[in-house]
């Protein structure tokens, strides 16, 4: 049986505590389920066959890139001297943020400079809100999903046969943060992500999804370009203003990558599609 969601991931990313879940917040009854930040993962995830956290710009993007590389991909929460340590102990390579990578260390949130570094079999990636989200989750299957892998990953979950109401499929937008705030910012890009492979899954079979999958699929199968959409949304224009272009580019090559990353002992690893 799924756990609650961490709390301490909760508080780190709703700005405020979700001690008690009222029922009608979980969408029970329907096969795929659809919600926002660790709150809602905490809301959604319980009784879920699996969930997916899909945070496009640029957490879940960046471990699609790594993964289908070959590299295993620890999520951590805080990107302090702990994830230093974190990685020590598990002799991986640490990402760092977008403007701190450097010659010494290549490896950071940004999936097109991602693709740029030496190969690294194991690798530390922070982040506030997907890593979170991920981190804090415990006992059920968690999958990366983004823009990239929708297909593979609704390919996946059905091999398994889930995303019914008898084994839904919980999937999680993580939304941004506001700045020098906890509080979610509900992201179109994550929005679409989400509502990528709610479509996908219901192309495959998956049946009953709840009004807010279903409204996500519908929103996602009406974008009729979703790389211009991306770009111009609030996200997209934060990182192309900050000179990260070809990560929002990256992030909306659309089916690109046809394995999955699955959270296995603490890591994500990349997972093919039967």
């Amino acid at each position: 049986m799924l756990s609650a969601v961490d709390p301490t991931a909760v508080d780190k990313t709703s700005g405020g505590s979700m001690s008690s879940i009222p029922e009608w917040s979980r969408q029970r009854g329907f096969g795929i389920t659809v919600d926002w930040g660790a709150a809602g993962a905490a809301a959604i995830g319980p009784g879920a066959a699996a969930l997916v956290v899909v945070d496009v710009l640029s957490f879940t993007t960046t471990v699609s890139v790594a993964t289908g590389a070959g590299t295993v991909v620890y999520p951590y929460r805080w990107r302090d001297d702990s994830a230093r340590a974190f990685a020590d102990r598990h002799d991986a390579a640490l990402a760092v943020g977008r403007r701190e990578a450097d010659a010494e260390q290549p490896w950071s949130l940004s999936p097109a400079a991602l693709r740029r570094a030496p190969f690294t079999a194991r690798l530390v990636l922070p982040s506030p809100n997907g890593s979170t989200i991920a981190a804090g989750v415990t006992g059920v299957p968690v999958v990366a999903g983004c823009l990239r892998n929708a297909s593979a990953v609704a390919a996946w979950l059905r091999g398994q046969g889930w995303g019914t109401p008898a084994r839904p499929v919980a999937i999680v937008a993580a939304g941004e943060h506001w700045p020098d705030s906890g509080i979610v910012r509900p992201a179109l890009e994550d929005w679409l992500g989400a509502g990528a492979v709610a479509a996908a899954l219901l192309d495959l079979g998956a049946t009953d999804p709840s009004p807010e999958a279903r409204t996500a699929a519908a929103s996602f199968t009406a974008t009729t370009d979703v790389a211009a959409t991306v770009a111009d949304c609030a996200s997209g224009r934060e990182l192309i203003g900050g000179g990260f272009a070809e990560d929002v580019a990256v992030a909306t090559e659309l089916e690109a990558e046809p394995t999955v990353p699955v959270l296995l002992d603490g890591a994500f690893a990349a997972q093919h599609v039967r």
